[in-house]
């Protein structure tokens, strides 16, 4: 099966990726694992997006698409994959379809005012990385970590503003992305829910897999 997978910063598309790739035994591919691999294998195209990031520029669609496109030719891939992050623009979708056949555009669906309400809350563990909510799954101890007791703390982009600034931008690029798959019959939407096991459920039941 190769699927792409959609959806809002905060809507646990991630984390639905690799609950779908265990069960099916394809691998996940991000654009941001993509990018991180090809600067430390120092690559050319790597040498290229390590150039891009250090002048504080954005990666360029045409070399995103060629990493991608690279990426896909590995060995791993002939069963299929999830592309989680990609496409991410109505271009680098046209492209896609240059030299992929995906057989579905999955989007989990959540709300502007959930996805604030659940990056706002979140809290993360500044010694072990342990991830909670102060109103869905606070600590024992308000500020404390309940594994290794070190401070909970805020992410940067988890304050209100960026939060707000990351979801225009989702919109206003990923959008298109989702009408050029409706358009194509791909799309596969799901509402996503409070409770992960019952987006899992959810997710596995719209592209007909037993969980």
């Amino acid at each position: 099966m190769k699927l792409v997978i959609l959806g809002a910063p905060g809507a646990g598309k991630g984390t639905q990726a690799g609950l779908l790739a265990d069960r099916l035994g394809i691998p996940t591919i991000s654009t941001g694992n993509l990018l991180r691999a090809a600067m430390q294998q120092g690559t050319e195209l790597g040498k290229q997006v390590k150039e891009a990031m250090d002048a504080g520029k954005l990666v360029s669609d045409e070399l995103i698409i060629q990493l991608v496109k690279e990426r896909l030719g590995q060995e791993d891939c002939k069963n299929g994959y999830l592309l989680d992050g990609f496409p991410r623009t109505l271009a680098q979708a046209k492209a896609l379809s240059g030299f992929a056949k995906i057989d579905g555009a999955l989007s989990i669906e959540v709300s502007d005012s959930e996805i604030e309400h659940r990056m706002e809350g979140r809290r993360i563990c500044s010694k072990c990385q342990a991830t909670y909510h102060v109103e869905d799954n606070p600590p024992k101890v308000e500020g404390v970590c309940d594994k290794c007791g070190g401070q909970l703390v805020i992410r940067k982009d988890d304050t209100h503003d960026v939060v707000e600034n990351r979801l225009h931008i989702y919109h206003e690029e990923t959008e298109p992305v989702k009408e050029y798959y409706r358009q194509k019959g791909l799309l596969l939407a799901v509402r996503g829910q409070k409770k992960l096991a019952n987006t899992t459920q959810l997710v596995f039941d719209a592209l007909g897999i037993s969980l």
